[in-house]
């Protein structure tokens, strides 16, 4: 099984081990584009795998700070409440880069960027690329894409971009 992030399309792809499309789900990588950076706003490029799948049985919407459930569950009225938060909800998939150099280790580790797989408000744009880093993802999707794949399995960020 393997995830392919478009960031041209906005989209990520579940394949199975023959090549297969599994589920394909809209997302929103970062409004700064690709980039592996510490402290770029950026989404980083290249292989990775899931290291850490967090959030399993959360209830959706369920607020997470620090990779931890905050007790709160995401509601409009808290959004107003918190305005200009970063909303982290339902599931995280961890990432980690598997490029020393370019994506691991230093100034461009993505595990170290906590970068992300998250579920988002409602409110917050699919599609399009609008992100502070991570790769956002509608609630509902965000549960079933963690429910398919397990810890381990390779991710790839395609900056396809400068492609017709």
């Amino acid at each position: 099984m393997q995830i392919n992030i478009s960031f041209k399309k906005q989209k990520l792809d579940v394949l199975d081990d023959n090549g297969s499309l599994l589920a394909s789900y809209a997302v929103s990588t970062a409004l700064n584009g690709p980039g592996e950076q510490k402290d770029s706003g950026c989404t980083p490029r290249g292989a990775h795998i899931i290291r850490a799948k967090i959030g399993a049985g959360a209830a959706p919407y369920t607020v997470f700070r620090g990779r931890r459930p905050t007790g709160e569950i995401w509601t409009p009225e808290l959004a107003a409440h918190y305005s200009g938060r970063d909303w982290i909800l339902t599931r995280i998939l961890w990432l980690s880069g598997c490029e020393p150099g370019f994506n691991r280790l230093g100034q461009v580790d993505s595990m170290q960027r906590y970068i992300y797989i998250h579920g988002t408000p409602d409110t917050e744009l699919m599609g399009v690329a609008a992100s502070h880093g991570c790769v956002r993802m509608r609630n509902t999707d965000v549960i079933a894409l963690f429910d398919l794949v397990p810890v381990g399995t390779p991710v790839w960020l395609e900056d396809d971009t400068a492609r017709d």
